[in-house]
């Protein structure tokens, strides 16, 4: 398959007052499309910072992230923003919902920013949610769920834009064991059922057991 994501010689540093703090160090890394690519590493390896850099959210200070063929650092920050939004589904540890707005309501949020009508957008909601398994929750706010099935709503909002890519970052790392194999067994379903491309941090192997590839981060280098 060809490589949705290509990253060249990729290094980031943090400047602190006077000095410079590096965080990744000569990142090459080829990730095809339909991949299951798990980030492992210790805390402060650079897992989360590389995350960020495939999503668009942090620029590097050296090399190049090409993206579905688009070089994110030749784009402004409103032509990121936009990028991000046509094609990154995010999926975080803390589920970042909105706590006055139902499950429907949430997942609806990132069709407001495309031209679907209401009745379009009420379609797509619907849909995703069903493919979460959460058809019966509609019009639950988050306090009315558990943390899966709010795991599960931020899943759907993820995948609702029909992103290119998705990226989850540390996505069990707040649930117990049953939830999170649950949310797991779903990423799985996305990737092997809807094709898509998941590249996910983790800490826990029991997660980066779904993935098809593990990859592992140490003091800024990619083994």
């Amino acid at each position: 398959m060809p490589a949705i994501v290509e990253i060249q010689n990729l290094s980031k540093s943090y400047q602190r007052d006077s000095m410079s703090i590096p965080v990744l160090e000569n990142i090459n890394l080829n990730i095809p499309e339909g991949e299951f690519l798990a980030l492992m590493g210790p805390s402060g390896s650079g897992k989360s910072t590389l995350l960020n850099m495939i999503a668009g959210i942090d620029r590097p200070t050296s090399g190049q992230v090409v993206v579905a063929g688009t070089n994110l650092a030749a784009l402004n920050e409103s032509g990121l923003a936009k990028w991000r939004s046509n094609h990154v589904g995010f999926i975080f540890q803390f589920y970042n919902l909105m706590p006055v707005l139902t499950a429907f309501e949430n997942v609806e949020l990132p069709l407001h920013l495309t031209n679907l009508s209401k009745k379009e957008r009420d379609a797509h909601v619907r849909k995703v949610l069903e493919i979460v398994g959460l058809s019966d929750r509609l019009h639950h706010y988050p306090n009315q769920l558990s943390g899966g099935q709010q795991q599960r709503v931020a899943i759907a909002r993820a995948i609702v834009t029909d992103p290119t890519l998705i990226v989850a970052d540390e996505p069990t790392g707040d649930l117990d064991r049953k939830s999170a194999e649950e949310i797991m067994i779903l990423l799985s379903r996305l990737n092997q059922e809807l094709k898509k491309t998941i590249v996910m941090v983790t800490h826990d192997p029991h997660a980066a057991e779904k993935a098809h590839t593990k990859r592992q981060l140490d003091k800024g280098s990619l083994n």
